[in-house]
C-alpha cells in the first residue's frame, strides 16, 4: 500500500514539474486577439520603466542611498522591459505579423527596434531610450492599425 502511495505522489510530482510555462496568450489558432490591449499594455510597461528610471536616478542623488529601494526599482524596470519584450516577440512577431503582410518589413523593423530599446532600458537609466521606444511604438501602431486609428 505504501508503495502505491509513493508511486502516486511521484507521478503527481513529475507531472507537476514537467508542465511548461503557459504564456499570457497561447499559440494555438484560437482567433481571440486583442491587439489594442497589447499596445496599451506595452505603453503601460514603457511608462513604468520611465518611472523606475526616474526613481533610480532620484535615489542615486540621495545623501543616504536606500539600497533596498534602489534594488526594487531596478528589478521593476527589468521586469517591465522583459514583459514588453514578451508581448513584442510572443504576441506580435510570433502570432500577428504574417509573411506577405502589407508593410511586413517595416513592421519587423519597428518591432525589432522596440526589442532593442527595451534591452537598452534594462541596461541604463537613459530616458532617451524611453523616447525612442515610444516613437517606435507609435510608428508601429500607426502602421499596424492605420493612421486613422485612435
Amino acid at each position: 500500500m505504501k508503495k502505491k502511495s509513493l508511486q502516486g505522489l511521484l507521478t503527481v510530482f513529475i507531472v507537476f514539474f514537467s508542465i511548461s510555462y503557459a504564456a499570457a496568450h497561447c499559440e494555438i489558432p484560437c482567433g481571440i486577439y486583442d491587439d489594442e490591449m497589447r499596445i496599451t499594455m506595452i505603453n503601460e510597461h514603457v511608462t513604468t520603466m520611465e518611472k523606475s528610471m526616474k526613481e533610480i536616478e532620484r535615489l542615486k542623488r540621495s545623501k543616504q542611498v536606500n539600497h533596498n529601494q534602489m534594488t526594487r526599482w531596478i528589478m521593476n524596470k527589468e521586469y517591465h522591459a522583459g514583459e514588453l519584450q514578451k508581448i513584442v516577440s510572443q504576441y506580435f512577431l510570433t502570432q500577428r505579423i504574417k509573411f506577405g503582410d502589407s508593410g511586413y518589413e517595416k513592421k519587423l523593423t519597428l518591432l525589432h527596434k522596440m526589442l532593442v530599446y527595451a534591452m537598452k532600458c534594462k541596461q541604463t537609466t537613459d530616458l532617451s531610450h524611453i523616447s525612442s521606444l515610444r516613437s517606435a511604438l507609435k510608428e508601429f501602431s500607426d502602421l499596424y492599425f492605420g493612421h486613422h486609428h485612435k
